[in-house]
This record gives C-alpha cells, structure tokens and sequence, in this order.
C-alpha cells in the first residue's frame, strides 16, 4: 500500500460499488469498534418471538438477513432503488417482502400491523408513524447513529459544525418517543474508535456514508484529501469515533 500513489487509491474507492450496508471493501483498510451489546443479535432474538415484524431502512438488507429466524410476516422499507433491488434478492427467498419506501411522512403499513419494529442506523426517525404501526404493547429495537458520529471527518472537510452536534441526542430521542406515546425500556450510547489507513477508505466511507459530508465528491474536497493522504502517510491512521444509541421502547398495552 505504501507505494500507491494519491491518485490511484482515490480512483480506486471512486469505481467500488457502494450499493447495500456491506463494508468488507474496507477489510484491511479501515477499522471500528462494535458496540458492547451486539445488535444483530438482540434483534435477532426478538424477531424469533415475533409475530409480524418491519425493518425500517434496510439497506440492502445484510443486518436483517444475519437473523435466523423470521416470524410469520416479515417486511422492510428501503428508500434507495439499489438497495431495494439488492435487499429483494437477500431477503424475498427467506419470505420477506421489501416495500419501496420513498422517505415521506407516512410508513406505507396499516395501523397496528406489527409486533415488532427493528432499524439499524436510521436516517430519519419517525416516531408518531412507528408508535402508529406497532400493535399495542408492541417494541421499537433499534440502534441509532448518536450525536457527532465520525464528526472529526465532517469537520476536516466542512469545518466546525456546533449546531449538528447537538443533534440525535439519546434524551432528545427518548423525548421524541414518548411524545409518541412510546415508553422507554431501554437506552444505552457508547462511543467507538474508528481508524482509516489510507484515504481510498476515507473516499468509499464518505461515498457510501453520505450524511458524514453531505454532496461530498472527490473534486470538491480535492485539496483536502490531498492533505489527509499526506497526513496518514507521515502521522498513520486517521482516528476518528462514531456514535451509536441502542434504544428499545413500547406501545403501552389497551
């Protein structure tokens, strides 16, 4: 790796595909610590006790795919046309339907339809439509992406950014479920060590992780990862912390 130029790392993470939530291109490349109570596979858990339950943003459906046992009705939403194709091909063998969901104010579900409502890092959490479409005394799991994620990155591109790093907050979260009319059970945040080896990790991160530098592109932020490719070659790995919420609410019971 030492002998590869700027150019050829960069055109490298240009062309890999960014499609679904895998992030194997980045083995060897880059590395971040797992949060301490393994989502995949407390979701998991409550997904074989379930009756119907939904996936909210899927991606392209890899975190769902790792449970093994779906109950009975099994859905997910997906906003990217990608990754509906992609999450429909891992998951529509197993029995599940992925529902192309264009992002707007309504979940297309009934209400009451399920039991269970899981998501993986959500870009936008709307409450009142999953308190809407959970059965009473049915659970929100989920695990959130929590204030000031990887933020030294979007500060390294954008500059300081003190408004949205107020934002996602756990206690501002866990207000906005219970004006939903959600009960808390659970709340936990850690924060975790992420470290990138060269700047074609940083390229395909903020490629495939759009939200950490909105609208980025290589010809706009040039310079800057020309500076960053230079500063991980002298100094080693950019260090930077993502943010993760684990949080697990109900709808009261009638």
């Amino acid at each position: 790796m030492d002998g590869t130029t700027f150019e050829d790392l960069v055109a490298e993470a240009e062309s890999a595909p960014v499609a679904g939530w895998d992030f194997s291109w980045l083995d060897g490349r880059a590395t971040e610590q797992r949060p301490s109570w393994g989502y995949q596979r407390l979701m998991s858990e409550r997904l074989a006790a379930a009756r119907a339950a939904l996936d909210v943003e899927t991606g392209g459906g890899e975190v769902l795919a790792g449970a093994e046992t779906f109950p009975p009705t099994m859905a997910a939403t997906e906003s990217w046309p990608a990754n509906v194709a992609r999450a429909t091909r891992l998951l529509h063998p197993r029995g599940a339907v992925v529902v192309a969901d264009p992002g707007g104010p309504a979940l297309p579900f009934g209400d009451a339809a399920f039991d269970l409502v899981v998501s993986r890092h959500p870009a936008v959490v709307r409450w009142a439509e999953i308190a809407r479409v959970l059965a009473p005394g049915g659970t929100y799991f989920a695990q959130h992406v929590g204030p000031a994620s990887v933020f030294e990155l979007t500060e390294y591109f954008l500059g300081p950014q003190p408004a949205a790093r107020r934002k996602r907050h756990p206690d501002v979260e866990s207000a906005d479920a219970r004006a939903a009319g959600l009960e808390i059970v659970d709340l936990r945040s850690e924060r975790l060590r992420m470290e990138f080896s060269d700047i074609g990790a940083v390229v395909y991160f903020l490629r495939k992780v759009v939200w950490i530098v909105p609208g980025f592109t290589v010809e706009a932020h040039r310079e800057r990862l020309r500076e960053l490719h230079e500063r991980i070659r002298r100094d080693g790995p950019f260090v930077a912390h993502s943010s993760r919420v684990l949080i697990e609410a109900r709808k009261p019971a009638r």
